[in-house]
């Protein structure tokens, strides 16, 4: 019974898309998939070479596709070339994210709608693409959406980033609402504070660095290997019942 219970985080035969692949979580959350069987294509406006090299020491399946995720007409190619490499998507990770960090009475209206361009309105619009076809193939799929601590906080100093992912938490919500009875599962990772190039200048920052180190119980700051068992657990059959939920992975952050 033991083997059959771990079967169910297999994802054998599945195709998996991952945007911002070719670095931090996104390529983590890659070489994750492919380790547990998955066929992993992986968005980026930058190569993937790094991203292909690991998962080809492993001897997983990697797909590149290059494409700027700031312009929704890349979309409709994703999704043509996507499905010509596999045949069909089965799990859509919108991993890809930009933030700006400044004071919000410096906030431009140039530097607010760069940020939610990536990370709202192309996370939402990549959803649908990929749910239109679940829906017509009946055959479902798998929405997991990174959100972020600041999908439950404020923050300091990234208003639009703030927004952004409290809107990827809604959208999650939102979307299962109407998507699950087509047996599509759409679903959220909110990572706490990693050491990945999105908080590099934190980390630089001695001072800001160990004020989040100290609130942090776990005592560390988290890595991309520390997401992959959240995102096999969320594009698995082991969460064929899970809808609509945020599942932080936060070294016990929210619990502070």
């Amino acid at each position: 019974m033991a083997g059959n219970y771990l079967d169910m985080f297999s994802l054998e035969g599945k195709t998996a898309l991952i945007t911002g692949a070719n670095t931090g979580l996104g390529q983590g959350i890659c070489l994750a998939y492919a380790q547990a069987g998955a066929n992993v294509i992986g968005v980026a406006r930058r190569s993937c070479q790094e991203t292909a090299e690991k998962i080809a020491a492993v001897s997983g399946s990697f797909t590149e596709i290059l494409a700027d995720l700031s312009d929704l007409s890349v979309i409709s190619r994703i999704v043509a070339e996507a499905n010509a490499v596999c045949g069909r998507v089965d799990i859509l990770v919108n991993n890809a994210g930009l933030i700006k960090r400044c004071d919000a009475v410096d906030v431009t209206v140039e530097e607010w709608d760069s940020v939610i361009d990536v990370n709202q309105r192309m996370v939402f619009f990549l959803c649908q693409a990929f749910a239109k076809g679940w829906i017509q193939d009946k055959k479902g799929g798998r929405i997991i959406n990174i959100a972020s601590m600041l999908s439950f906080q404020g923050g300091i100093r990234v208003p639009s980033y703030t927004a952004s992912k409290s809107a990827v938490m809604g959208l999650t919500k939102a979307l299962a609402n109407e998507w699950s009875q087509h047996n599509i599962n759409v679903n959220a990772i909110a990572p706490g504070y990693m050491a990945t190039n999105n908080t590099a200048n934190l980390r630089s920052d001695e001072q800001r660095g160990d004020e989040i180190l100290s609130r942090i119980p776990a005592g560390r700051w988290g890595t991309p290997e520390d997401i992959a068992g959240a995102a096999i657990f969320l594009a698995s059959e082991a969460s064929s019942y899970v809808n609509g939920f945020t599942l932080a992975v936060d070294g016990g952050w929210l619990a502070r």
